[in-house]
């Protein structure tokens, strides 16, 4: 306890000490931005209301809450996802934002940034709500096989199979691959000279044969529903976008988006509006772009629309 136990106090005391911490699981769990705000925000009302002096680790307590919180929603999202209109990618997070504030220590920093990319993201998304929860607890956030049984409230052997099954299944649809600075500002620059120049050919080399381009408009702006194969396929759609009269007023600006090299698209002429985010995941061959990430849908740009780059 703290000499002062005044709301106030406490208020600060949450903000200063727990919620940048709990903002970052909780996007992690939900794959939204404003969801994690909402679920600390729930948090801090309930914790208001819990006498401090019953509670022997504050932030074990607010951990096991903001856990339990979001496997609710994630279970209440399930339908919600399934009625989704076409692609779903999570919310865009540059690298200046540092997760709502929360950054890891140096020897953390390429890890951190692979663990908020796209692909970690959306393969967790194919992990049932207690294994992914039980997986962030320990791979990401290093909580014991006890304390993780605590905070989901089942053993500690079952806590072992769910981390155990999520490790194969991030395995099969994830490989880690770090992105060193020089790369990734080749690649965005490759790729910004192709689409300003309506480079097809050079925007097809670029990418891998293999390539998948995945655009998420959520029914609100026009997004290639479904994924895309190919490179030469990407790059023909992607440079026709580019060449449409609506797009003439575009600019492209670099950006660390999810800790992958990618692009801010703002439109010039209606008023420095962000248009989107690209992030760019390399393919395992050097110098090519395995993946592009699209996120056009407004709800999810709104965070950081105010606050594009000059």
């Amino acid at each position: 306890m703290t000499d002062d136990p005044t709301p106030a106090a406490r208020a600060r005391r949450f903000d200063s000490d727990h919620a940048r911490r709990l903002r970052a699981l909780a996007y992690r769990m939900l794959g939204s931005r404003a969801e994690a705000e909402d679920i600390v925000q729930e948090a801090w009302l309930r914790w208001a209301e819990v006498d401090e002096a019953t509670i022997e680790h504050s932030g074990a307590f607010l951990s096991r809450l903001v856990t339990n919180l979001c496997l609710d929603k994630l279970r209440s999202a399930a339908h919600q996802r399934e009625q989704y209109v076409g692609v779903w990618l999570p919310e865009p997070m540059l690298e200046d934002e540092a997760l709502f504030g929360w950054m890891p220590g140096p020897e953390k920093q390429a890890e951190f940034a692979q663990d908020v990319s796209i692909a970690f993201m959306l393969a967790l998304e194919r992990l049932s709500p207690l294994e992914r929860a039980a997986f962030l607890l320990h791979d990401v956030f290093d909580l014991d096989y006890d304390e993780i049984a605590r905070h989901l409230d089942r053993s500690e052997a079952t806590c072992r199979q769910l981390i155990s099954r999520a490790r194969k299944n991030i395995k099969a649809d994830y490989a880690r691959r770090e992105v060193a600075k020089e790369e990734g500002e080749r690649l965005v620059a490759a790729f910004m000279g192709a689409v300003r120049s309506h480079d097809v050919s050079g925007l097809a080399q670029l990418l891998a044969e293999d390539a998948v381009l995945l655009a998420d408009g959520g029914g609100k702006v026009a997004a290639v529903p479904r994924p895309l194969h190919g490179g030469e396929l990407i790059a023909r759609t992607f440079i026709g976008f580019a060449q449409l009269p609506t797009s003439r007023g575009w600019r492209l600006v670099p950006a660390t988006v999810n800790g992958l090299p990618g692009l801010l698209v703002i439109d010039g002429a209606g008023g420095d509006r962000l248009v989107q985010t690209i992030a760019l995941a390399p393919a395992q061959a050097p110098g090519r772009v395995g993946a592009v990430y699209i996120q056009r849908n407004p709800d999810k740009l709104r965070a950081i629309e105010q606050r594009p780059p000059a």
